[in-house]
């Protein structure tokens, strides 16, 4: 209307034409597409920015082994690269949830008007295909009440944040003295009022935080909706807060994310020191076991009864003689060492997709590609 009233000062009566066949119901629809739709591109090239910067993270320490966990517990050996580029993928599908989104959403409300449409010849089409809609949308009801499109725009905004928030525990975590895995840069991180020997990882603290505040929209978005009749319901303007936010918030967690990747070093003597904990390389010799025709589950039995006496010799699996092995089954030989320790175990990993240096090698060039990385 105040655009409406600018122009009538400025030429006049045919200004007066300008709401033929609109209403605030239908342009205000059209407007929130057309800035979900931008807003949607903007998410999309920060999440490749932070692909980016995780795969050259994964390739500055492309043969680092480090501890892989189960229920927080060690588990077995993994390339960091393996571990790294499983947030890769998991981007990439946030990726492909805004893409399919933006695909759904692209259907143009202008023309519906209040509800009903026009008894006027207006061409729906012409006004879509102008705009950059794939086409208009078939029913004048759904166009003006519809938030399909902004709850699945803040789902997958969550998604997003849930990623990001177990990167930043995991970093925040493996930045503790308790772990001392990795050291974050000066730029990235902050000391404390009182204690002059901290060095927090506040960025990734911030982003773990942050996560609660992105899907807390997608729930106000939803409780919104829940009890509203067709059409339009002015509870409705309620809508751009959440979303607003939601995307200015999303944004900030992604190029903070990726800015952390960029200023973080791995202590790798620490990790190494780290790695003969936890008999990481029972399961690769439950595997050699298989191979010499051992049903899994005596191979299972086996090698538990083998890492009970380690324990009980405070040693690793490697360091059992031959005798002591064949002690608890004449199956094992010589050839059972090249199973044993860390370094051995991440070369026996051969499954598609596995943490087997070869098969790491394969996703690292599959994402320099993809993403057109600059080495």
């Amino acid at each position: 209307m105040n655009i409406e009233a600018a122009l009538t000062d400025m030429i006049g009566e045919p200004a007066k034409k300008l709401h033929t066949a609109r209403s605030r119901n239908d342009q205000v629809m059209t407007d929130f597409r057309l800035w979900c739709r931008d807003a949607i591109d903007r998410i999309v090239t920060s999440i490749r920015h932070l692909q980016v910067a995780l795969v050259l993270l994964a390739l500055k320490n492309k043969d680092l082994i480090i501890p892989g966990y189960t229920h927080l517990q060690r588990a077995q050996p993994v390339l960091l690269p393996h571990l790294v580029l499983a947030y890769v993928e998991q981007l990439e599908r946030d990726a492909g949830r805004l893409l399919d989104c933006r695909g759904r959403l692209n259907y143009c409300p202008l023309g519906a008007c209040a509800l009903a449409g026009t008894g006027l010849p207006i061409d729906r089409f012409m006004t879509s295909d102008a705009l950059g809609f794939t086409a208009p949308m078939r029913n004048s009801i759904d166009a003006v009440s519809d938030r399909d499109f902004v709850v699945e725009f803040l789902s997958s905004n969550s998604i997003i944040a849930m990623h990001l928030s177990r990167l930043g525990e995991e970093w925040v975590l493996w930045a503790s003295e308790e772990f001392g895995f990795i050291t974050p840069s000066d730029s990235v991180s902050t000391g404390s009022s009182i204690m002059p020997q901290k060095k927090n990882p506040d960025p990734m603290e911030l982003v773990r935080g942050k996560s609660a505040r992105v899907i807390s929209h997608l729930v106000t978005l939803l409780v919104l909706c829940k009890g509203l009749p067709q059409a339009y319901n002015r509870d409705l303007q309620e809508d751009k807060e959440p979303a607003l936010d939601s995307v200015k918030t999303i944004i900030a967690m992604l190029e903070v994310s990726a800015e952390f990747a960029q200023n973080i070093s791995f202590n790798k003597e620490r990790i190494q020191k780290a790695l003969p904990a936890g008999y990481l390389d029972a399961t690769t010799l439950a595997d050699y076991l298989v191979k010499k025709a051992i049903p899994f589950r005596t191979s299972h039995d086996i090698v538990g009864r083998s890492v009970a006496l380690c324990v009980s010799r405070k040693c690793q699996l490697q360091d059992l003689s031959l005798e002591e092995l064949k002690s608890i089954s004449p199956v094992f030989e010589e050839d059972v060492y090249d199973f044993l320790g860390v370094q051995n175990a991440v070369k026996k990993f051969c499954s598609y997709g596995s943490t087997g240096s070869n098969r790491v090698a394969e996703q690292m060039d599959y994402w320099i590609s993809k993403l057109e990385v600059r080495i």
